[in-house]
């Protein structure tokens, strides 16, 4: 049973940074993507970015890149979401997914069947 327990979040000031991380159990594949999510209130749920366990292939939604970075340390079976220059629409709760996979594809989150609780991102101008 994959387990995913997401921490880091809390309440910053536009241009500042959070760094998120989510601690994976039960993985018994050689290779997974995992992910970051992110839901603001009244919109729907939308990919921010991916990356691949074995290979370290990232990939981020436009309206990240530059922005965030994903890493992962596969010893510690975690992923990291490193948020800088955070804007006020960056505010949401956000959940780490992870599918079994050597590809993220298009961040679509039916395509993920492991979810964490989420954690709150609030981004104050």
């Amino acid at each position: 049973q994959v387990q995913l327990v997401e921490s880091g979040g809390g309440s910053v000031q536009a241009g500042g940074s959070l760094r998120l991380s989510c601690v994976a159990s039960g993985f018994t594949y050689s290779t997974y993507c995992m992910a970051w999510f992110r839901q603001a209130p009244g919109k729907e749920r939308e990919g921010v970015a991916g990356i691949v366990t074995r290979s370290g292939n990232a990939d981020y939604a436009d309206s990240v890149k530059g922005r965030f970075t994903i890493s992962r340390d596969n010893t510690e079976n975690t992923a990291y979401l490193q948020m800088n220059s955070l804007k006020s629409e960056d505010t949401a709760v956000y959940y780490c997914a992870a599918a079994i996979g050597s590809w993220c594809g298009k961040l679509v989150s039916m395509s993920f069947p492991y979810w964490g609780q989420g954690t709150q991102v609030t981004v104050s101008s």
